[in-house]
């Protein structure tokens, strides 16, 4: 049986134009062939054949829950199919971390789905784009390769340490703590540790046939900010609203400001599950035990909010 692997394109800056020497460019205007068709030996370099599908044209600024839905549910089809080797994902970077968890929590494990992108369009006259590309399919392509990676200027990450840290630079993603999974060198791939890490099964894989995550609208998980002056006031404004989750990105070791503890408090008793990250990008916060809400186990405020929606999904 001849193996493939499938290139889902969702838009991003990999698919922008622009000037060629600006900085000013639009997002998500190229189809996924179009993305496939510049870089020669895309296939080869794979050693199987390639299939690529438009899933979505959009900038990831824009994500949103009906194109995760059609994202995950895609996903799954395709690592049922014995032909399929892995996907490759391209994505726009604002929001590609978040992207890569969600398919880390609903996905089986047993084979890659690599997310990919660029932080300059593909009209650049240095786009990082094909190689970004041709290096996931590569990824995806390899043996070993397991679980839900993100593949972004020659380093492998795994999709709960990585996030976008710089703006601009070509080097905007970083495994902060953790480090990288591995890297892809002249079309080689080098695991960090000298083996492919074990890829874990997903926590939530059941929702994928549940009715709570395949209609809308998902629970609502807001994110606030605990901040020098802060009040109680944003807080008990999205339990008015209907809130049905809060992620609190807290100072240091996950502190709250004093004045927003009561309104937490009252949030829980109105039935909202809270949850408690770091805004620090570095170390782990302490467990926190005692309290009418829980940490977030390490995650991102942005993965937090993730998990906390589809933890409220699965006990629906």
């Amino acid at each position: 049986m001849d193996k493939k692997i499938v290139i889902l394109g969702t838009g991003g800056t990999i698919a922008g134009t622009g000037a060629a020497g600006g900085h000013a460019y639009l997002a998500a205007q190229l189809g996924v062939d179009a993305l496939v068709q510049a870089v020669p030996g895309l296939q080869q370099a794979a050693g199987m054949a390639l299939q690529a599908e438009q899933l979505a044209q959009i900038d990831s600024k824009d994500m949103d829950h009906a194109t995760w839905l059609r994202l995950a549910r895609r996903c799954a089809e395709l690592l049922a199919d014995a032909q399929v080797a892995g996907i490759v994902v391209t994505h726009g970077t604002d929001t590609l971390e978040e992207s890569a968890w969600l398919l880390h929590e609903l996905l089986p494990a047993d084979k890659p789905v690599v997310l990919t992108c660029a932080m300059r369009p593909a009209t650049a006259l240095l786009s990082d784009g094909p190689q970004n590309l041709l290096d996931a399919v590569l990824l995806a392509a390899h043996p070993q390769a397991r679980g839900v990676l993100v593949s972004a200027l020659g380093t492998v990450h795994g999709a709960r340490a990585v996030s976008k840290l710089h703006p601009q630079r070509l080097d905007a993603f970083a495994s902060l703590g953790s480090g990288p999974l591995g890297w892809v060198e002249a079309g080689q791939l080098r695991w960090a540790h000298g083996a492919a890490p074990a890829a874990g099964a997903p926590r939530h894989g059941a929702l994928l046939q549940s009715r709570a995550f395949n209609q809308a609208p998902w629970p609502r998980v807001e994110i606030a900010l605990s901040h020098a002056g802060a009040d109680g006031a944003l807080i008990d404004w999205m339990v008015a609203g209907g809130v049905r989750g809060i992620v609190v990105a807290a100072t240091g070791n996950g502190t709250l400001h004093q004045a927003l503890q009561p309104a937490l408090a009252r949030a829980v008793d109105a039935g909202v599950q809270v949850r408690i990250a770091s805004r620090c990008p570095l170390g782990h916060m302490a467990a926190i035990a005692g309290r009418p809400w829980r940490d977030a186990e390490g995650l991102s405020p942005v993965k937090a909010r993730i998990s906390l929606m589809l933890d409220l999904m699965q006990q629906a």
